[in-house]
């Protein structure tokens, strides 16, 4: 495609105004996506949540992708009830059951469904924005059933490493390398938020969730006790801290003082969990630097609401 396709910049641009956003999360498969979709829905001053896609994950947590996606569609309502907002229930969609078997077979699936269908609705000038913020499955599969949709969205992905990162073994990735493929050659404006060696260096700490959510509502109770659970247990420290990685993806689409990014050539993830780069592909815009307390402040402002 032309590298100077100034429709594509504008498209890379973060959105000053109030804009529609569909989420795409493994809700179950960590702690993180809980905060995301809550933030998300406590940020309604920018932005319009217009659906919430139920994404795959395989790890110890499910018995495979289908029960991984299952178990988050599942959470997904869990969040909802706590935040006593049932009225978003009819906006939850379950994704798919297996990732791709290469890069031209779409995965069906409610959710892919829905999105190729819903971002029809939308245009180059006014985009719909798509949070992704587990594996890419559904959305490479939205792009493949109707690619006439990938001038009409603005992906923010978590996924990938940091491109000067020795390796590409980032769980969100690594899980459909193809879905991977798919959405870093479609040409879509795509905003990257890589985790090791950027996004990992947005941890929280028991001490700092006790002091600005514990006791504040159902919601932050229980948010704070998941991270506590998973951060005692993972680390062999008393001294723990646990990334949060997914609100950042909502983080960008809030406000430039949250983190700097710059435009870069899309890289190519290989089946090797590797990138190649290529400085005559078209741009993505990359997140390179997270401003830890200023997006945190944010955070836990609005969940404490």
């Amino acid at each position: 495609m032309n590298r100077t396709d100034t429709k594509l910049f504008q498209r890379l641009s973060r959105p000053t105004g109030k804009v529609d956003v569909v989420l795409d999360t493994d809700t179950y498969n960590e702690i993180d996506d809980q905060f995301a979709l809550a933030y998300l829905i406590r940020s309604g001053e920018k932005l319009n949540l217009k659906a919430i896609c139920a994404a795959p994950f395989h790890n110890a947590k499910s018995e495979g992708p289908a029960d991984g996606m299952e178990k988050s569609f599942r959470e997904i309502h869990h969040i909802l009830e706590l935040m006593e907002r049932k009225d978003l229930a009819g906006a939850v969609y379950r994704g798919s059951e297996s990732w791709m078997k290469d890069e031209k077979t779409p995965v069906p699936s409610e959710a892919a469904s829905m999105l190729a269908r819903l971002a029809m609705e939308y245009s180059p000038e006014a985009p719909l924005y798509v949070v992704a913020i587990g594996a890419i499955t559904n959305v490479a599969s939205a792009m493949l059933l109707n690619p006439e949709i990938v001038d009409r969205i603005v992906l923010v992905w978590l996924g990938g490493n940091a491109h000067e990162w020795p390796d590409n073994e980032e769980f969100n990735c690594m899980q459909d390398v193809a879905a991977a493929r798919v959405v870093f050659d479609s040409g879509a404006a795509l905003v990257q938020l890589p985790c090791a060696g950027v996004v990992s260096a947005f941890t929280t700490s028991a001490g700092e969730l006790e002091m600005f959510l514990r006791g504040k509502n159902r919601l932050c109770d229980y948010l704070v006790d998941i991270v506590e659970r998973d951060g005692a247990a993972d680390s062999p420290y008393r001294t723990w801290t646990r990334a949060v990685w997914d609100v950042t993806a909502v983080g960008w689409l809030l406000g430039e003082e949250f983190m700097r990014d710059r435009l870069v050539p899309s890289p190519i993830p290989q089946y090797d969990h590797h990138y190649s780069f290529d400085g005559n592909r078209h741009f993505i815009r990359y997140v390179y630097h997270i401003n830890r307390d200023a997006l945190f402040e944010d955070l836990f402002r609005k969940l404490a609401e």
